[in-house]
């Protein structure tokens, strides 16, 4: 029997049962399809979280408040203080203690509503310093940013987010018009180029304002403190020497002469980025596994399958060794029916991954990225499987004495 004939009669005996076929076919599909879609998941929030990490600005450190340690010796988490202050901010920004620190940018921030004639829209107004823009590279769409005068004088203007200035204004011109933050109006200059968003927050509904105006009208209590300080490293490569500047500055600040008690925490994009990226390797292979293990399922379906299919036609493989075949013949035989098995069903699977990865991002709101290793890799992979699921069965065949399969029935 050459090749084609071995094709063409593994094909009809596929055919001969095709529901039979096609459920066993289904296992392999589902585990194929899981598998694509895990790696895809995975992939795509990677890529999102780097993606919104690096849109906080470029070689960026992010300084948050931490807490001193309190009567009863116990110190607060992460950002749990008000330790960090304009005063800060300022003391960063001197080139004589930080030569490779490019800029730097306070922050404070808190929900309230903004009102616009009968519209009202509750979002995160923020309290800046006027480098704030550079330094979180943002751009203006349309207006303009307030200026150092506005900042030092207290103006009462506010640069709003795309989708903030959509929800209170619509297709209006906002430029020019004003705006109710608490009980006091303001002038909206600008609006800012979409940054995009993700599932826990939204750089677009923003209301931003200059820390004075903020300190004086929003917020109001505790005016000196900021939320967090942006500082933006003179390039890449001085990252790390501005993470040092910045740590030795703060600590000389705070009067702190340990490293291990200080009240701030300096963060990194690359490291955020790293712990980001290693949670969600995690997360996939973990899944993958799972999903692998309907790949195993399918394989044992595969094997069933493949030994009814050997019961079932015990005369005819009595038959054709009767006739001649090698036990070669037989073994090739029903392994190339299993490969067909596991190798339809890999396609399938693929095929139905790549279209459930295309409708995802729209009903989840978050990216898929396709691997092409992945897809190549899960065909050989169901192959695989259907040729090793299918050697037991394949040689049990081959193994039958012809008198004894003529005989049964």
């Amino acid at each position: 029997m050459n090749w084609n004939e071995t094709l063409h009669t593994s094909w009809s005996a596929i055919r001969a049962h095709t529901l039979r076929s096609v459920l066993t076919v289904l296992g392999i599909l589902i585990g194929i399809a899981a598998v694509i879609l895990t790696v895809g998941l995975g992939l795509g929030t990677q890529k999102d979280v780097s993606a919104q990490i690096s849109a906080l600005g470029s070689n960026l450190l992010i300084v948050s408040p931490g807490s001193s340690t309190d009567s009863s010796g116990v110190r607060g988490g992460f950002g749990s203080g008000t330790t960090l202050t304009l005063s800060d901010a300022d003391a960063l920004s001197s080139k004589v203690n930080a030569p490779d620190i490019a800029g730097v940018a306070a922050e404070k921030s808190t929900q309230t509503s903004l009102v616009y004639g009968d519209t009202n829209w509750t979002t995160t107004v923020t309290g800046v310093t006027n480098s704030w823009l550079e330094v979180r590279s943002r751009t203006v769409a349309r207006g303009s940013f307030f200026t150092a005068a506005q900042q030092s004088s207290g103006a009462r203007v506010v640069v709003l987010g795309s989708e903030t200035a959509q929800e209170l204004f619509g297709s209006e011109n906002v430029v020019g018009q004003s705006v109710t933050i608490g009980s006091t109006t303001y002038s909206v200059i600008g609006v800012l180029a979409s940054a995009g968003s993700d599932t826990s927050s939204n750089p677009d509904d923003v209301a931003i304002v200059p820390m004075t105006t903020a300190a004086d009208d929003v917020i109001g209590t505790n005016t000196a403190s900021v939320s967090t300080i942006y500082i933006q490293a003179a390039d890449a490569d001085r990252l790390s020497a501005a993470y040092q500047e910045a740590q030795s500055v703060l600590l000389n600040a705070h009067a702190i002469s340990n490293s291990d008690d200080a009240d701030f925490t300096i963060s990194s994009q690359d490291a955020l980025v790293s712990t980001a990226t290693s949670v969600y390797q995690t997360l996939t292979v973990l899944l993958t596994g799972i999903a692998a293990l309907s790949l195993l399922v399918g394989g044992i379906g595969v094997m069933n399958i493949m030994l009814v299919s050997v019961t079932e036609r015990t005369r005819e493989i009595g038959l054709r060794k009767a006739i001649g075949a090698p036990p070669a013949a037989i073994r090739t035989q029903f392994l190339v029916e299993a490969a067909i098995l596991g190798l339809t069903g890999g396609v399938l699977g693929s095929v139905l991954g790549v279209a459930a990865a295309l409708v995802l991002p729209v009903l989840i709101g978050s990216s898929v990225v396709i691997s092409p290793v992945a897809l190549v890799l899960s065909i050989a992979v169901s192959l695989a499987i259907g040729l090793v699921f299918g050697v037991y069965p394949a040689a049990r065949a081959a193994r039958l004495a012809p008198i004894d399969a003529l005989r049964s029935e």
